[in-house]
């Protein structure tokens, strides 16, 4: 069996193992990268926020993005029936990037893989991983390519970016439920020949459909549109027949959908996903640690996936760095465990108040407060590590406070 060493092994090549070897890379350590699947590929998740564009940046990835001529977004668009809630990232609590993409994945992705492989980072795609045996100071990583041969990578550390394939947490038991309930994502890619001028363009629009399933309108620069329902698996049992008939009734449902796209084209034929939500035990051990998608997964409902996945991955890959030096005053409890779980913890609360209404009353609220408003739309541009908001820091309170008042008075 062949057998390789390295510095470090990134298991997958989406945002967050991308983020990490590039960083990693340019620390000067030796990177190599194990991919299951072959780019491009498709994947959910096509609506950035403006926190991502800080890590592309210090990751050295951003000119490559730049190139591709993405579709600009600066803000998101809330819609329930004739109302409209409109956020702006220029006019966001903190300070940051207000503007970031929406992007295909597959052509996303593959252009962060593609660059960290001219920056020195070997990929090999197509290769499983089958079995890890950690030791005292390295660890040794069975893997498998498409051809059924084997080799073994020895690594002082491992970045487990492995998404939906969860391989340390699956291999060493580590997965626990989220605690939200099954939810089902339904959605396509459509040709978007009636797209409207203006706004609709550079940001996405979330449709309430009711109150337990929305809709999410991504529009590309190609002039493709990913459209997606999201609900309990009973709201999608009253539309029969095939996928794609299924998804033209759901389509026809809903005024904000109907005109748009009843009778335009489908690229991406009708997926599902089912049961996304899931956690994770730890995200670190002995030498390992979980970014992206292998840590937690939460929602859709505010494009948080991939932030979460190149947060984790930049995090990780500074303190992987430190520890590959004999830094000794790594708390990989303060400094990775509980930095991850401010953020996610804040987004937690805004997906639970998405969906028992407390956000719908303030988003559609008559006359909300202009410095609340920005305070929330730096949640929904990413910021959630900026406990100077106070809609990061008290997030589990903040919400339902603002709603009760705006209950109060009638707003």
């Amino acid at each position: 069996m062949i057998k390789e060493k390295t510095d470090v092994l990134v298991i997958g090549a989406g945002p967050a193992g991308t983020i990490a070897a590039s960083i990693l890379k340019k620390e000067g350590f030796n990177i190599r990268m194990v991919e299951k699947q072959q780019f491009p590929r498709f994947v959910i998740g096509e609506s950035l926020l403006p926190r991502c564009m800080d890590h592309l940046e210090a990751a050295g990835l951003l000119d490559a993005v730049k190139a591709q001529g993405f579709q600009e977004k600066f803000g998101a668009k809330f819609v329930r029936g004739d109302e409209i809630c409109d956020f702006n990232f220029a006019d966001q609590f903190t300070k940051g990037w207000n503007w970031t993409w929406q992007v295909p994945r597959a052509q996303f992705d593959k252009t962060l893989a593609d660059t960290v492989e001219k920056k020195g980072v070997p990929i090999d795609y197509r290769t499983g991983v089958t079995d890890i045996k950690f030791h005292n100071d390295h660890s040794v990583t069975t893997v498998e390519h498409a051809d059924g041969s084997k080799k073994e990578i020895e690594a002082k550390f491992i970045v487990d970016a492995s998404g939906y394939g969860r391989v340390i947490p699956r291999m060493f038991n580590l997965d626990e439920p989220s605690g939200f309930p099954t939810r089902k994502a339904f959605f396509a890619h459509i040709k978007d020949l009636k797209r409207p001028e203006g706004i609709d363009g550079n940001r996405i629009t979330v449709v309430v459909h009711r109150q337990d399933v929305w809709i999410w309108i991504i529009p590309f620069s190609n002039g493709i549109t990913s459209v997606g329902f999201v609900g309990t698996p009973e709201f999608f049992e009253q539309f029969n027949g095939t996928d794609e008939k299924s998804y033209r009734a759901m389509i026809s449902a809903d005024a904000n959908t109907a005109d748009r796209f009843r009778d335009a084209e489908i690229i991406l034929q009708p997926t599902v996903i089912t049961g996304y939500a899931i956690t994770t035990k730890k995200l670190y051990g002995d030498g390992f640690v979980l970014t992206g998608n292998a840590t937690e997964f939460l929602d859709p409902v505010f494009s948080s996936g991939v932030t979460f996945a190149m947060e984790s991955g930049h995090t990780a890959a500074k303190l992987v760095a430190r520890h590959l030096r004999n830094d000794s005053t790594i708390d990989w409890n303060k400094e990775y465990t509980a930095h991850m779980m401010q953020g996610i913890n804040t987004f937690r609360s805004y997906v639970s108040g998405w969906y028992d209404g407390t956000l719908h009353d303030i988003f559609f609220a008559r006359d909300i407060n202009q410095g609340f408003k920005s305070q929330i739309c730096s949640v929904l541009a990413g910021y959630v590590w900026d406990l100077n908001n106070p809609f990061v820091k008290k997030h589990d309170t903040a919400l339902k406070a603002l709603a009760k008042v705006i209950e109060i008075n009638g707003m």
